[in-house]
């Protein structure tokens, strides 16, 4: 007899991943409003500031600044979506999405970019995929802005 397993039954549906898709989900951490972290924060996944960062942001997949959220230093990922504010470069290897929301003030390379209208940027741009050379440290100080991208 036994007391672990059973036998499958016929109608029983399979719990897991669906054929083709991965079977992790993308790790996601929450910076809280109200959370202030100085250094670098670094991670395989997503990760989502509501609170202020003071240093590099790095994830693998996806950096999502929220309105209220605020980044000083340089965001590098696969996919930056940017609602807050970002003083530094940004440099995503698909795409960014600057939000109506959004302040940005640095350098943005990418190859695909999204700004809706609204968004506040100042700095440049370059349509891009970034390099190994575009992935060092890039920001700008004050004095190399010049203008605004955005409407508002």
């Amino acid at each position: 007899m036994a007391w672990f397993t059973s036998p499958p039954r016929p109608n029983h549906r399979k719990t897991g991943p669906r054929p083709g898709v991965s079977g992790q989900r993308p790790v996601e951490s929450i910076l809280a409003p109200g959370l202030r972290v100085e250094g670098e924060v670094q991670t395989d996944g997503v990760v989502r500031i509501e609170g202020t960062v003071l240093g590099t942001v790095r994830a693998q997949r996806q950096v999502l600044v929220a309105k209220g959220g605020t980044v000083e230093g340089d965001i590098h990922t696969r996919e930056a979506i940017l609602g807050g504010a970002v003083r530094g470069a940004v440099v995503a290897e698909e795409r960014v999405e600057i939000q109506a929301s959004a302040a940005i003030q640095g350098t943005i390379t990418t190859p695909r970019l999204l700004v809706h209208e609204g968004a506040r940027v100042d700095g440049h741009v370059r349509m891009a995929k970034p390099t190994i050379e575009s992935t060092d440290s890039q920001s700008a100080s004050p004095a190399q802005f010049s203008g605004s991208a955005g409407a508002g």
